[in-house]
C-alpha cells in the first residue's frame, strides 16, 4: 500500500488513474443511488452491455469508440425504457435478447476490425492505468452534464422514483423524466467504463449506494455517501492492485464486494440489538 502512495507522486499514469476513478465515483453516488432504490438493476444492466455494439461499430468506421458507446448507451437507454413502458410481461426476456445481441454485435465488429481488437477487448474488463488525458476530458463534462440534470430536475426525479401515480396526479410528466432517468444510468455506463469495463460496471454503478442506503435513508445523503465510497473503493482497489500487479478492476469491485457484505451483516446485528434494547425496555 505505502508502496502505491509513493509511485503515486512519481508516476503520471497512476494520478491519470486516480482521477478517472474519482469522476466515475461521481457518477456511481448520483446516478447509482437512483437505480438502488428505484430498483432498476436489470434494466441498467441491459443497457450497459449493449454499449459494445456501439464501440465496436464506432471503431470499426474510425469514429472514437466512446463516443460510438455513448451513442448506443442513450438508444439502448430509449429502447429498454419503452420495452418497459410498454412490454412489461415480456420485459425480461425482450431486456436480456437485447443485453445478448448487443454484445453480439459488438463482438463481430471488433472481430472486422484490424488493430483495435486489443483495445477495444479492454473495454470488457477496464483499463484504468491508460486513461489518456482527452477521455479524463470526456469525463469530466460527462460528470458536469450528471450533476446539471440531477440538480435541476430532483425533486421531479424524486416524484417519480417513489410515487409514480401521485406524480401523475400533479402534473408530473413521468414518462419524459423515466426515459430521462435511464439516459442518465446510460451516461453513467460510459463513465465507468475505463475503471472497470463493461463487465463489472453494474457492481460499482450499485454497490456503493446499496451500502449508503444501510446507514442513510435520504436519496441526498446516500448520494454524498455513495460517492464518496466510489472515491474509496476506486483509489484502495488501485493501491491494492498496484504491488502485487494484479488487475485493477476486478480488485476495485472484490473490494467493493467485501465492504457490502461486511455492511449487510453490521446491519443485521445492529438492527437485532435494536430489537433486543426495545423488548428489554
Amino acid at each position: 500500500m505505502n508502496e502505491f502512495f509513493i509511485a503515486l507522486g512519481q508516476q503520471h499514469f497512476l494520478q491519470m488513474a486516480l482521477l478517472s476513478g474519482l469522476l466515475a465515483s461521481v457518477g456511481c453516488g448520483l446516478v447509482g443511488t437512483f437505480v438502488v432504490v428505484k430498483r432498476i438493476t436489470f434494466l441498467a444492466g441491459g443497457i450497459a452491455h449493449s454499449v459494445l455494439a456501439g464501440m465496436g461499430a464506432a471503431a470499426y468506421y474510425g469514429f472514437d469508440p466512446l463516443m460510438g458507446a455513448l451513442v448506443a448507451a442513450v438508444v439502448s437507454a430509449l429502447l429498454i425504457g419503452w420495452i418497459h413502458l410498454n412490454w412489461r410481461t415480456q420485459e425480461d426476456t425482450l431486456i436480456g435478447a437485447l443485453w445478448a445481441i448487443g454484445m453480439a454485435v459488438g463482438l463481430l465488429f471488433i472481430s472486422r476490425t484490424p488493430g483495435y481488437n486489443t483495445n477495444l477487448v479492454s473495454y470488457l474488463f477496464g483499463n484504468i492505468l491508460l486513461v489518456p488525458i482527452r477521455d479524463l476530458w470526456f469525463m469530466g463534462v460527462l460528470d458536469l452534464l450528471l450533476l446539471v440534470v440531477v440538480v435541476l430536475f430532483f425533486r421531479q426525479f424524486l416524484a417519480v422514483i417513489f410515487d409514480e401515480e401521485s406524480a401523475r396526479l400533479r402534473g408530473v410528466p413521468v414518462t419524459f423524466f423515466y426515459l430521462l432517468l435511464l439516459c442518465l444510468i446510460a451516461v453513467t455506463v460510459v463513465l465507468m467504463i475505463h475503471v472497470v469495463g463493461l463487465i463489472l460496471v453494474i457492481a460499482l454503478l450499485t454497490l456503493p449506494a446499496a451500502i449508503a442506503g444501510h446507514y442513510v435513508h435520504s436519496l441526498g445523503g446516500m448520494m454524498v455517501i455513495a460517492t464518496l465510497l466510489g472515491g474509496v473503493f476506486t483509489t484502495g482497489g488501485l493501491a491494492l492492485s498496484y504491488g502485487p500487479d494484479l488487475p485493477a478492476g476486478p480488485t476495485i469491485i472484490l473490494l467493493a464486494g467485501g465492504t457490502y457484505v461486511l455492511s449487510v451483516l453490521l446491519n443485521r446485528l445492529l438492527m437485532q440489538h435494536r430489537v433486543r434494547r426495545s423488548l428489554g425496555a
